[in-house]
């Protein structure tokens, strides 16, 4: 191997333009091209690749050693940039050259286990095993690019905001906060444990106590939970908490980074405000707490049109307190065909639904599968309610509400998918509001509180959170971008009474607030403005601006669904002696393969 020498490079591949001018690249081959007497090759970086020229008046020496090359091989080069006798429109440089004075070898390279190209059809599980090659690939590293040009634009506008970057403790107490927590052993305090913060919640609130007023933290945070497209065990998070705010005040200055946010990083224009929508209303309309909203198909409720319908899948619904809701798909009968409605049913009932009626309208006569249970003229007051016409297809849930909404909400996008309806280079954000603050536990049959516990009730519900769980509203808010929840925040209590009661609310003992939580009431205690915070996560925006399928695509280095890295093999067993410097034992895993 060669080494660089008094060769440094004067700039990036993807940034060759000044016909003239003499140049130093470095990079890896992409390809080569040997026709005989003229030899190039592709040389790429994160900018992009351009071409080196060999030719007769090349120095042999130079000629020889660019015909040893090979793709991924190494290279710094000098030379001369020259205009392409043949333009490539489809390079950044492709209508330039450089004719190659001198070349070095910085390392060669084997034969990669899949090429390094743009698009690829190499599995996934290989391309994760072999990380750092995958990440040479353009589309990776522009995402990668992506989320430091976010965390940039973060930290410049919160920065210009008055706010203050504080780091916070990476280990921390083992608190509740909604997921499994991972455990740190400590060799010192010998069978004691730290945890890997979920959040830096508490110590963000203690940062207002302590009178910071504005705090932001681009932070890493941790959570032991089942795996999906749009979920990871660790994660990065724009964190940022204020004193002296309102829900108003802390909605304002996000959407005031969102609009900066589009304005640097995609060139876009957001007008402001963002839509603002209850609980209540999104989850009627959509079914769900983060609507997709670039679509229309919005559940609509035949409880009143049906109720005296004697088929016994709607009464037993109504008769329960549910509700029979439907969704319609215009000019979807030929697309759902019977076959594919039998696939939805099946969907649903994978959900929780018991299943799912349907009225196709495909022929001249619709056809309901539960045509016999109607009385004369119901079907068609039923079509005129739903605005359906000939082509269009019904499908319908009847349970109690906790399973009606959120099974079609999910329908509605399964369905969506099916009819391509959701469009893509649009941006639909939402904000969520007035969340409820209790949910109903059928299986202890008790209210249990759905936030973290130190998120504030509505001030007018304060007289309901004893004796009207169902009543409580939260000062709680989600900004939601075409259906997918960026970030969670809310106002924080900051009454060391009430902070209590809610600690009693989530049935926890004196013991249990004073071990968990004892330091944070007594904060209290001296005195605490009025604050509120969020989190938007950082990947998943990332994830969304790219229209990406999976958070995977915006992380240099993930875990996989089983919270493993194939890359690294992690995690990993350790030895004997370092478990027993901890006091830990692996207690057998006594579980029998079926």
């Amino acid at each position: 191997m060669e080494l660089m020498g008094e060769m440094r490079r004067t700039c990036y591949c993807g940034e060759v333009t000044n016909v003239g001018e003499t140049v130093v690249v470095g990079g890896f081959v992409q390809k080569v091209r040997n026709l005989g007497n003229l030899i190039f090759i592709d040389l790429r970086d994160r900018t992009g690749i351009v071409q080196l020229a060999f030719n007769d008046q090349t120095d042999r020496t130079i000629f020889e050693k660019a015909s040893s090359c090979h793709s991924e091989y190494v290279l710094m080069t000098k030379g001369t940039v020259t205009q392409r006798s043949s333009v490539n429109k489809d390079m950044k440089t492709g209508n330039v050259e450089i004719i190659v004075e001198e070349l070095r070898i910085l390392s060669k390279a084997q034969t990669p286990p899949f090429a390094i190209t743009d698009e690829t059809k190499t599995n996934e599980e290989l391309r994760l095993k072999y990380r750092y090659l995958d990440l040479r690939r353009a589309p990776l590293q522009q995402n990668l690019i992506m989320r430091h040009k976010i965390a940039a634009a973060a930290r410049e506008y919160f920065y210009a905001s008055g706010f203050i970057e504080i780091e916070t403790p990476m280990m921390m107490k083992s608190t509740p906060e909604g997921a499994r927590d991972y455990l740190i052993p400590s060799r010192i305090h010998n069978g004691s444990f730290y945890a890997l913060p979920q959040s830096p919640q508490i110590y963000k609130q203690l940062l207002m106590v302590s009178g910071m007023d504005r705090y932001i933290q681009i932070a890493r945070c941790f959570r032991d939970e089942d795996l999906r497209a749009d979920r990871q065990p660790e994660f990065t998070q724009i964190d940022l908490e204020m004193s002296f705010v309102d829900v108003n005040d802390l909605l304002t200055m996000t959407e005031g980074f969102v609009q900066h946010l589009f304005r640097t990083v995609l060139q876009k224009d957001l007008s402001l405000p963002i839509p603002r929508m209850t609980y209540e209303e999104a989850m009627n309309r959509y079914g769900s707490d983060k609507p997709d909203t670039r679509f229309g198909m919005e559940l609509q409720d035949l409880s009143e049109i049906v109720k005296d319908v004697n088929f016994m899948v709607f009464q037993n619904a109504l008769n329960q307190g549910g509700s029979v809701r439907a969704i319609v798909a215009k000019q979807a009968a030929k697309t759902l065909t019977r076959k594919e409605i039998d696939k939805l049913t099946e969907k649903v009932k994978g959900i929780s639904a018991k299943g799912l009626a349907f009225i196709r309208w495909n022929d001249e006569k619709p056809n309901c599968s539960f045509m016999k249970f109607l009385p004369e003229g119901k079907l068609t007051e039923i079509l005129e309610f739903l605005g359906c016409t000939q082509g269009d297809v019904v499908l319908i849930v009847a349970d109690k509400n906790k399973v009606t909404l959120p099974t079609l909400g999910a329908l509605r996008l399964e369905v969506a998918r099916k009819l391509d309806l959701i469009p893509t280079g649009q941006w639909n954000f939402l904000w969520i509001t007035q969340f409820p603050f209790f949910e109903w536990d059928d299986e202890n049959e008790s209210w249990v509180a759905i936030h973290h516990p130190f998120t504030q009730p509505s001030d007018e519900c304060l007289p309901y959170l004893d004796s009207n769980p169902e009543k409580v509203t939260a000062k709680a808010f989600d900004l939601v971008l075409n259906g997918t929840e960026l970030s969670s925040g809310s106002m924080r209590i900051t009454d060391y009474e009430l902070q209590e009661r809610m600690f009693h609310a989530l049935g926890m003992t004196e013991e249990e607030i004073e071990a968990k939580f004892g330091f944070l009431v007594e904060a209290y205690h001296y005195g605490a403005p009025p604050h509120g915070g969020l989190g938007i996560g950082l990947d998943r925006l990332a994830m969304v601006l790219l229209e990406a399928e999976s958070l995977r695509d915006v992380i240099a280095f993930p875990k996989v669904q089983n919270a493993s890295e194939l890359m690294s093999a992690c995690p990993s067993p350790v030895d004997t002696e370092s478990l027993d410097v901890l006091g830990i034992q692996i207690k057998p895993n006594d579980t029998k393969e079926a």
